[in-house]
């Protein structure tokens, strides 16, 4: 295996871990390793290929056996409650611009999910979950890659990162809830 293509499956088994913490890792190791930034996006897309055959099976079995199983009939039932508390800002129809928000800003199983509720099928539904997840990624990059040149300290910057991706969310949460009239 050529030290390029070692680099690059490093990279790829980053990006894989969920919940978005392998992105500025991922990122710091590719631009440690020489590998251009428009690598570092060829394998984030490989990632998401890579989830959207895992999670699709899950996800259809879950459905199925929630025709079948009264618990399982209310765990879906209690998740689409859930997303339907937790979207309201992305629109009450979701068409794929929502979609893609919704992938965007929480994950893209979650915006995939949404999409199949919406009656989206596996290939568009999946193509409007990546395109979110893909802004999302690149948003990191550039934001960590600008970081990772101003600190020269990769573990720092990866932190730093990470550290944001949790906090901002909940900060924009707050701050939109505190510019709402009480009802």
């Amino acid at each position: 295996m050529s030290p390029t293509t070692k680099s690059a499956w490093e990279v790829f088994c980053l990006y894989i871990i969920p919940v978005g913490g392998g992105i500025p890792a991922g990122v710091v190791l590719a631009k440690a390793r020489g590998l251009h930034w428009t690598v570092m996006m060829v394998l984030y897309f490989l990632s998401d290929v890579l989830l959207a055959v895992v999670f699709e099976p899950i996800m259809l079995f879950v459905i199925a056996r929630g025709k079948k199983s009264a618990k399982v009939a209310l765990f879906l039932e209690n998740l689409k409650q859930a997303v339907k508390r937790t979207t309201p800002q992305f629109g009450t129809t979701l068409r794929p611009l929502g979609l893609i928000a919704v992938s965007f800003g929480v994950d893209p199983m979650t915006g995939r999910a949404v999409a199949k509720a919406a009656g989206h099928g596996f290939l568009s539904g999946w193509l409007i979950a990546i395109t979110g997840d893909m802004i999302y990624f690149t948003v990191l990059m550039v934001s960590t890659l600008w970081l990772n040149h101003i600190l020269g300290d990769g573990t720092l910057t990866t932190i730093i990162i990470l550290v944001l991706m949790f906090l901002v969310p909940s900060l924009v949460r707050k701050f939109r809830e505190r510019g709402k009239p009480a009802n």
